[in-house]
């Protein structure tokens, strides 16, 4: 089962996602400072830091929820505001939304559709099915208990085709389940070319990745091989012990 989109690089091809000066200030507090970030084509990232850090900022101003104060985003080379550009990008963030008055399959046949899908693939079914929700299919998401809907939402998200994938702490409230879902899903989107980031306060996903990034204080302190965020991570625990 796959997203059924993927884009192969090519050799001049601009990264999957671009963040240029991106900044967000409340006032004269920056929830996110001037950030620049290249994304490669197929790349999978975990973003990490404390609360307060930045990472959904950075992840909800990158899928275009978001306005930033200054700076902008570009996927696939294009602006995120543009319709191409939200053509290829699905965002699942901390705090799902779902319709009240939805089926779980109604929320995914509608999200299929809008994108070009049949509506009654059978990736749909098999989608559902590995979440452990095909079972919920003809019940409202909103009488779903906290995990449930986390599932619900996963189910939303990767039910349309994408090229370019922003998470944002989608392991709370599953259960094992459904955590090791989600993992196999999030490799094949992956393996079948998508570009891929995770935000987490999960270090024991980590390793799922190829890149790592840390941000602290709404600033970007470390950019590295993935493995190296679990001694920056200790290290950050020893000093708050």
């Amino acid at each position: 089962m796959s997203p059924r989109k993927s884009r192969q690089p090519e050799i001049s091809e601009p990264p999957a996602l671009e963040v240029a000066g991106l900044s967000k200030f409340y006032g004269d507090v920056a929830a996110l400072d001037e950030t620049d970030l290249e994304v490669p084509v197929g790349q999978s990232v975990v973003l990490v830091g404390p609360n307060g850090s930045g990472k959904s900022t950075l992840l909800s101003m990158a899928a275009g929820v978001l306005e930033p104060t200054g700076g902008e985003v570009l996927v696939h080379g294009e602006h995120n505001g543009t319709l191409s550009a939200r053509a290829e990008l699905s965002w699942l963030p901390d705090n799902p939304v779902l319709y009240d008055d939805l089926s779980l399959w109604e929320h995914v046949e509608f999200i299929n559709r809008m994108h070009g899908g049949p509506g009654d693939d059978p990736f749909l079914d098999e989608l559902l099915e590995r979440l452990g929700v095909d079972d919920r299919r003809d019940h409202l998401p909103s009488q779903f208990s906290r995990g449930l809907r986390q599932k619900s939402a996963i189910a939303v998200a990767l039910c349309r085709p994408f090229s370019v994938l922003l998470v944002d702490e989608p392991f709370v409230g599953l259960d094992a389940s459904g955590r090791l879902a989600l993992l196999e899903l999030l490799d094949e989107a992956r393996a079948n070319g998508a570009t891929v980031v995770v935000a987490t306060h999960d270090p024991d996903v980590i390793d799922r990745f190829e890149r790592g990034i840390m941000l602290g204080n709404g600033e970007l302190v470390h950019d590295g091989p993935a493995r190296e965020l679990h001694d920056l991570l200790g290290a950050d625990d020893r000093r708050a012990g």
